[in-house]
């Protein structure tokens, strides 16, 4: 049999220095094959010291290369053409960068392969990798904030309102809202009352992005009153159709809200937070969830079409579990393949992207009779109460004086039309009656 060099197999006539680079290169590309007692012409002319021969790889395997790959390298004895060969198999590594311990994290110390050779990473490429030895490490609760005084009353109060009981005095080191330096941290100001960061709606004329209609940013508070915000505005626009003519009635939907609130919640959890925020776009056809940074390292696109959960910020994810608003059961991605496919999934190395298409049947009605994308087109909704509706989306804490000012009606009126919504199942108050809020849920 004759043997040619590629990405993924390299000839070794014996073993020399130049084996760890190319086991280390394997490691930090797409994994490979290393046979020894091939020459690089690929004729075989077996190995003469076996014993010696394993027992130096498995030094090299064990004791120098950082961090250790024993789990991702096997080695095993072939017969080829009456000769011994000993094949290195080497899996594509667990952990975003691998070196050749003597040289460490530097240029020389850390090869990859490209085509049948291997080449020094650029310290860009090493920094860059480097880095992700921590995203995964929850990089938001090592990461410093810039703001020196947080306070978290919302978050306080949702913890409150699940039951639990806060002592708080290690309220905010339990939850990891403060870095190692002790100085808040990234997450800390995502759940504080004083976060910059948002959740984005932007809402399209057409199919691309030539014209924007609205844009909406849900934050400056904490982010679980951000992404409530945000599943409240999405509620409200999955317009339904019915049909009486048959019994029962079907209703059909624009879009699944359970397939969308799970890509939202996913763009949430995974999303590189130091680079951007995630953003809901609608189309005319479609709505797109956009989250930053790709999938975790170490985690592959079968693994997360699966269904296993390896979310880039554990703590955050911890939070949302804490307060219901996630099961940590990885179901999330399979409810939306179920629906979808997975065709609706876009996955890169920097993003990925979920995009829901409308059904057509009420796309279709839709453009027939001319009815708009928008809160409460339901016929058993008023204009009055479909202008508190849009307001309490915006502002869920808004007084009936301040939603009375804006549509000028009096605080009774507006006291009166949220009484029946409520009973209509379309709103609900969530906290105490001084100090909760109004929640859209239909």
């Amino acid at each position: 049999m004759k043997y040619y060099e590629s990405n993924r197999l390299e000839l070794k006539e014996k073993l020399n220095d130049k084996f760890i680079r190319a086991v280390v290169a394997f490691l930090n590309t797409d994994g490979g094959r290393i046979l020894i007692g091939v020459t690089d012409d690929g004729t075989v002319v077996g190995v003469n010291e076996i014993d010696k021969t394993l027992k130096q790889i498995a030094d090299i395997i064990t004791a120098q290369i950082e961090p250790s790959p024993t789990d991702s390298v096997k080695t095993e004895i072939l017969m080829e053409e009456g000769k011994v060969l000993v094949s290195v198999s080497v899996l594509k590594g667990t952990k975003p960068i691998y070196c050749i311990k003597k040289y460490g994290f530097s240029s020389i110390g850390c090869p990859v392969r490209i085509g049948s050779t291997c080449r020094e990473m650029t310290e860009e490429q090493i920094a860059n990798r480097y880095k992700l030895k921590f995203l995964n490490n929850d990089l938001i609760t090592e990461a410093v904030t810039n703001l020196p005084l947080l306070s978290f009353r919302s978050l306080k109060q949702y913890y409150l309102d699940k039951g639990y009981r806060l002592n708080d005095d290690n309220f905010e080191t339990n939850l990891y809202l403060i870095a190692p330096s002790g100085k808040y941290n990234i997450m800390g100001e995502l759940l504080s009352d004083n976060n910059r960061y948002s959740l984005i709606y932007v809402k399209f004329r057409g199919l691309d992005k030539a014209s924007i209609s609205q844009r909406t940013d849900y934050g400056q508070r904490s982010l679980i009153f951000a992404y409530e915000q945000l599943m409240n505005r999405i509620a409200s626009e999955n317009i339904c159709t019915t049909d009486t003519t048959i019994r029962p009635r079907k209703d059909t939907y624009l879009y699944d809200y359970d397939c969308v609130k799970e890509a939202v919640i996913n763009a949430i959890i995974h999303n590189d937070w130091l680079i951007s925020e995630p953003q809901v776009s609608f189309y005319t056809d479609r709505l797109e969830v956009f989250s930053h940074g790709g999938l975790p390292h170490g985690l592959t696109k079968e693994e997360f079409f699966r269904g296993i959960s390896k979310p880039r910020n554990l703590r955050l994810m911890k939070i949302f579990s804490d307060l219901d608003i996630v099961e940590h059961t990885g179901h999330g991605v399979p409810t939306i393949i179920r629906k979808y496919g997975k065709e609706v999934f876009d996955i890169t190395d920097n993003h990925i992207m979920v995009t829901i298409p409308f059904e057509r049947s009420v796309l279709n009605e839709v453009i027939q009779n001319n009815v708009g994308i928008n809160v409460a087109t339901n016929v058993d909704i008023n204009k009055t109460e479909k202008d508190i509706m849009e307001i309490i989306l915006r502002e869920p804490r808004a007084t009936y004086g301040v939603i009375a000012k804006k549509i000028e009606k009096t605080p009774k009126t507006v006291e009166r039309n949220l009484s029946k919504l409520k009973e209509k199942g379309y709103v609900i108050r969530q906290g105490s009656k001084k100090s909760g809020w109004w929640k859209v849920i239909k």
